[in-house]
């Protein structure tokens, strides 16, 4: 039996005075630590918690949805839910589907395993997970883990199981418009060591390269691997990537219009009205 979900408006959520119903999705998958950190954060703030993730890792994933192939669903748990798909599919299932009666008020995408800096917001599966939310009127945040001197292995989570909880709900104090997430970066310290929380805009990684790797299956057929590799530099201080080294929790608000107004302006005051007609 074929059933179709529509889409349709979404109140705002704009103060805590009811209670709050949030949505948990990743990019790391459904089995991934940080994911749970995040779900201990959404518990601090409510008892009304719903997990939707994807079955694998999508990270890099940006803000894509499976258009050509169905995604299945699979229940793992009470308030648990895998999806075959992307951060974006997850976050459509939750609102219009799982909890298409009562869509949630608040949407947390994270924690991510690695930091969402400057130009990284547009690769991130994360990011994307808010910005779905965002797109659908339920406010969103984005929360990722910045690595310690360790990297990957051993990531200490402290800093977001620490002070997550409050630091998102000064943010829903404050209130934020439709059309904007918000971007949390905990630095790769010890949770006794933050200080402070930075409000930034996004930074620009200043030097960095995209690397293609070659290698050989088995079979002799050739198969790639893509590479960043960055090279350590001093970032601005007023700007995500220097709020996070310098140990401070960085919160930066994203927007979906993605028009440079700047630009726009100057663009038509050289150009006017462009018109093709000889």
């Amino acid at each position: 039996m074929r059933r179709i979900v529509k889409n349709r408006p979404l109140r705002y959520f704009q103060t805590m005075s009811k209670p709050l119903r949030i949505l948990v999705t990743n990019d790391d998958g459904i089995h991934a630590p940080g994911l749970v950190v995040a779900e201990k954060i959404a518990r601090e703030l409510s008892d009304d918690v719903w997990v939707v993730a994807p079955e694998n890792e999508q990270s890099g994933a940006s803000h894509s949805l499976t258009l050509a192939s169905p995604l299945r669903l699979r229940k793992i748990g009470e308030r648990h839910f895998a999806v075959t798909g992307t951060p974006t599919d997850c976050v459509m299932m939750a609102a219009l589907s799982i909890l298409e009666h009562e869509p949630p008020t608040l949407v947390l995408s994270g924690v991510n395993s690695g930091s969402n800096l400057a130009d990284d917001v547009t690769y991130s599966g994360t990011v994307a997970g808010a910005m779905e939310g965002c797109a659908l009127g339920i406010p969103a945040i984005a929360m990722s883990q910045e690595y310690g001197d360790g990297g990957r292995v051993g990531l200490d989570w402290s800093v977001g199981e620490t002070h997550g909880a409050a630091v998102i709900r000064r943010l829903l104090d404050a209130g934020w418009p439709q059309g904007v997430l918000m971007n949390i970066n905990f630095p790769g310290v010890a949770a006794a060591d933050v200080t402070s929380v930075a409000l930034v805009p996004q930074g620009h990684y200043d030097l960095q390269s995209t690397e293609i790797h070659q290698r050989m299956d088995v079979r002799e057929r050739a198969y790639y691997w893509i590479g960043l590799r960055r090279h350590e530099t001093v970032p601005p201080e007023d700007s995500d990537l220097g709020a996070v080294t310098a140990g401070r929790i960085s919160v930066t608000p994203l927007h979906l219009n993605l028009t440079e107004h700047a630009v726009l302006k100057k663009m038509r005051e050289k150009l006017g009205q462009i018109s093709l007609k000889s």
